[in-house]
């Protein structure tokens, strides 16, 4: 079976003077679209370690359609948890598009949701192992029957705060424009 993956392009959502309360109206958008399709979420968090399950939990619908939250930090646990192929890991690195897919639809594998969003990067305030600048995050989303899409971010220097702030936003655009897809 050949794997194709969409790579969606759309401007970062935030931006450097956004407030972080523009998330919580996200994450309440993503949920209402799931209620009305029938869809459902599940969270595979590296450099936001389970922040966005923590704000999608807060919206209005969540427990009907947020089934839950890996946080997978290390690349063992990106393994253990996701299934993700400790050889693709160390020949790319953890920061890389085909990991976030990959982390993407280990999350869908191993829950009954019908999306997996996954969110990995270096959040600083330092390069990761591999020499991954700080700001680099690499997002991905999978819905069952679709395939993955995924989007590269490099905010830069931000700060650890403002850079897990924006990869949320973008996480959550992301899904909103997944779900939505016909």
């Amino acid at each position: 079976m050949e794997l194709r993956i969409a790579l969606l392009r759309f401007p970062s959502l935030m931006s450097a003077d956004a407030p972080a309360s523009d998330l919580p109206a996200l994450a309440k958008q993503i949920l209402a679209i799931a209620q009305q399709r029938d869809l459902s979420i599940v969270t595979a968090e590296s450099c936001t370690a389970g922040k966005l399950a923590a704000l999608l939990s807060e919206a209005p619908g969540a427990a009907d359609r947020l089934h839950g939250a890996f946080v997978t930090y290390t690349k063992a646990n990106k393994t253990a948890a996701l299934g993700v192929d400790a050889r693709l890991l160390s020949r790319k690195s953890a920061v890389c598009p085909e990991v976030a897919i990959a982390m993407a639809q280990g999350a869908l594998a191993r829950s009954p949701a019908s999306l997996g969003v996954a969110i990995t990067g270096v959040a600083g305030p330092a390069p990761d192992e591999d020499g991954n600048p700080v700001g680099l995050v690499c997002l991905a989303v999978a819905r069952t029957g679709r395939d993955p899409v995924h989007v590269e971010r490099r905010y830069g220097g931000l700060g650890r705060e403002a850079v897990q702030e924006r990869a949320m936003a973008d996480a959550l655009a992301l899904l909103i424009q997944v779900a939505q897809a016909d």
